[in-house]
């Protein structure tokens, strides 16, 4: 009697499959909070001045100098963060197409009433925020142009500075940080109980609080710079 050796699949198969985006999705999603923390942080040096600022981004540019050639390092935190990105994408658009695929079931409708709104928040807002990505890495890294009036040269903190005294630019940031703020409180609820550091409601309230404060420093600590640039707190020289 032949013996069938072809490997199982079904719901089990699904659920593993499942669990490995979601930790595609943690994981990278670690990667990206840590990153914006570190970029939040460096943008508040725009409040020393431009000149601060320029030998804050020099000394960026110039770290493990001659082992790696000028900005290396930040070319490599870069690479990082793009993978990431796209890593997150690419497990986000996957559990999204089984979600779709998963509507007929009763499970799921049920399921689904409950978190539509913050499944939709979600994703829209993590589309929002790649195509916000690209505009930054445009507008201060890649190509570097200025849409204010001022004259930046080669100053990367003259360029904040021109940029963020245009209110419609300052806008579209304070929203994209608004988006960021939802996306990292849920990502990183989700991402705890994922990595199962969530089992108990004593702990699901350490994630909640944990998840708030990432998200309002991160957000808060984004949107303080271009406000106080727009209201002329932070002056060029």
């Amino acid at each position: 009697m032949a013996t069938n050796t072809l490997p199982m699949t079904g719901p089990a198969t699904a659920r593993r499959t499942t669990v490995f985006l979601k930790l595609v999705m943690a994981g990278s999603g670690l990667i990206f909070v840590l990153y914006v923390l570190l970029h939040m942080y460096g943008n508040l040096k725009i409040f020393s001045g431009a000149e601060a600022f320029d030998k804050y981004a020099h000394a960026l540019r110039s770290l493990l100098t001659p082992i790696l050639p000028f900005g290396g390092v930040l070319w490599l935190l870069r690479a990082l963060l793009i993978l990431a990105v796209i890593a997150h994408v690419w497990a986000a658009a996957q559990l999204w197409r089984r979600a779709n695929a998963a509507r007929s079931t009763r499970y799921f409708a049920k399921e689904a009433a409950r978190a539509a709104l913050t499944s939709k928040t979600m994703r829209w807002g993590g589309v929002a925020l790649v195509l916000f990505l690209i505009w930054h890495l445009l507008q201060f890294t890649i190509v570097k142009f200025n849409v204010g009036s001022a004259q930046v040269g080669d100053s990367p903190g003259a360029l904040v500075i021109s940029s963020f005294q245009v209110w419609w630019v300052v806008l579209i940031y304070v929203l994209a940080m608004i988006a960021l703020a939802m996306h990292l409180w849920h990502g990183v609820y989700s991402a705890s109980q994922t990595l199962g550091l969530s089992t108990t409601a004593e702990a699901r309230g350490r994630a909640r609080a944990t998840a708030t404060v990432i998200a309002l420093v991160t957000s808060v600590g984004f949107i303080l710079p271009p406000l106080a640039i727009l209201f002329g707190i932070i002056k060029g020289n």
